[in-house]
């Protein structure tokens, strides 16, 4: 298809990130959206589901990759697949339910059967429709790559696309900090609560760079900071308010170039010791405590960094804390799918999990306080992409720009990244970039 510009070149003419500029265009352009589902979600590692969620051979979920529904199984073998839930006579969907247990995926238009493995194993009429002369083995379901990282499984359509560890680059620190309990281990979590899913009338480009770093709305969650929202039973809506005013911290955004993959946190500048959190709850303030003395025993300097979140480009994003993915499907260029799914501790005493979930459901998702804000917020900023002439203007992205610091404030913090203390817009400077430079691939 021919380009939705002229220079052919989506970086500077769409996204300036050397000046901190973005064209509204890249929001609200059907030709541009048809254009990023072959060049960015067709060829980056997706999200998909949690390994909990299938825990059993047989078990399925049906999740999705851009606009496109998949079939994240366990096979009889134990093997994770993510498979094209398309039926290669018809395209009907050969799975319709949201999770399950099965052997078989029946396609309910005419009958072909795909086994758990995604071969063809049943087709009716074979011998008189067909003359024995379709070769089933080259019918089974489309596979896509897949890659289990700590549990969380993540799929790429593209045989091209570098493998899931190289594709993560030095983002790797920061999403390893997020898969580690809160004991600094890397042991079980579970999904519970089934996947949260709500649809918002924004690009989805717009809720992916608010995670990927924007420290700089609070003012659009001032009424959710007034109540007590955060399980310390004190003012506020994170679980690491108390802590972060107890100690002297730097409150970095971090952006891994050239990846596009972001994180955001706390590194606290001296050592510390455990603030009292879940006074009014024995048993759960006693798991903290001891999660927390064991992860600095274990961690030992690196402790000091408390990850708040990010997104791995393009469309997922990670959150600390609130231990939650939350994935902005594409729904054309002006709406998008959410799915979130919650995760906690499998181990962890069941007094734990309940403040956990209670405390899930007011913070984020469709019910939560605050994604309720956001819902708002994104929603307001894609109908200010739209107008005749607002649509003349770039938005601005300046904030932060040339004060970036490369490896401050300590080496270890993830390889070739760039830190800004406070706020800053890199973040969506560099998920910008990247989004950009994906798109000037050659098709």
């Amino acid at each position: 298809m021919d380009r939705p510009h002229k220079s052919g070149s989506y970086t500077g003419e769409f996204v300036d990130a050397s000046r901190g500029r973005i064209n509204r265009g890249i929001f609200t352009s059907q030709a541009i959206y048809e254009d990023e589902l072959e060049r960015v979600f067709a060829r980056s590692w997706l999200f998909v589901g949690h390994e909990s969620q299938i825990p059993d051979p047989g078990d399925f979920i049906q999740s999705r990759m851009g606009e496109e529904s998949v079939i994240v199984n366990r096979d009889r073998a134990g093997k994770v697949r993510v498979m094209l839930n398309n039926c290669r006579h018809r395209g009907m969907r050969v799975c319709r339910y949201d999770s399950g247990n099965t052997r078989k995926f029946y396609c309910p238009f005419h009958g072909w059967v795909y086994s758990d493995t995604g071969g063809l194993i049943g087709v009716p009429k074979l011998k008189t429709g067909y003359h024995n002369e379709l070769d089933r083995s080259k019918w089974g379901l489309i596979q896509a790559r897949t890659a289990s990282y700590y549990g969380y499984i993540f799929a790429c359509w593209d045989e091209e696309t570098p493998g899931f560890e190289d594709y993560l680059g030095d983002l790797r620190f920061y999403f390893d900090d997020f898969c580690e309990l809160p004991d600094g281990s890397h042991d079980d979590w579970e999904a519970f609560g089934g996947v949260f899913k709500w649809r918002m009338k924004n690009n989805w480009k717009f809720s992916a760079e608010n995670f990927a770093g924007d420290y700089y709305h609070n003012s659009s969650h001032a009424s959710v900071d007034a109540v007590v929202l955060s399980p310390a039973g004190t003012k506020g809506r994170h679980t690491y308010d108390t802590v972060s005013k107890a100690r002297e911290v730097y409150k970095l955004n971090i952006c891994v170039t050239p990846d596009g993959h972001t994180s955001r946190g706390e590194l606290f500048k001296d050592d510390y010791d455990y603030t009292p959190t879940y006074q009014d709850m024995a048993v759960v303030e006693d798991y903290f405590r001891d999660c927390f003395h064991k992860r600095r025993d274990k961690l030992g300097e690196k402790a000091r960094w408390y990850g708040h979140g990010g997104t791995i480009f393009p469309n997922v994003s990670y959150s600390n804390g609130v231990q939650s993915m939350g994935v902005w499907h594409p729904v054309g260029p002006h709406e998008t799918e959410t799915w979130r799914i919650f995760l906690v501790p499998k181990s962890a005493p069941d007094e734990v999990k309940n403040v956990v979930r209670h405390y899930v459901i007011r913070y984020q998702g469709p019910s939560g306080l605050t994604e309720q804000d956001d819902l708002e917020n994104w929603g307001s900023a894609h109908d200010g992409a739209r107008g005749t002439i607002a649509r003349r203007y770039d938005y601005h992205y300046g904030m932060g720009l040339g004060h970036e610091q490369k490896g401050w404030p300590v080496e270890w913090l993830g390889g070739d990244v760039y830190a800004t203390e406070d706020v800053s817009e890199q973040n969506q400077r560099a998920f910008y970039a990247r989004w950009a430079a994906v798109m000037d691939q050659p098709a």
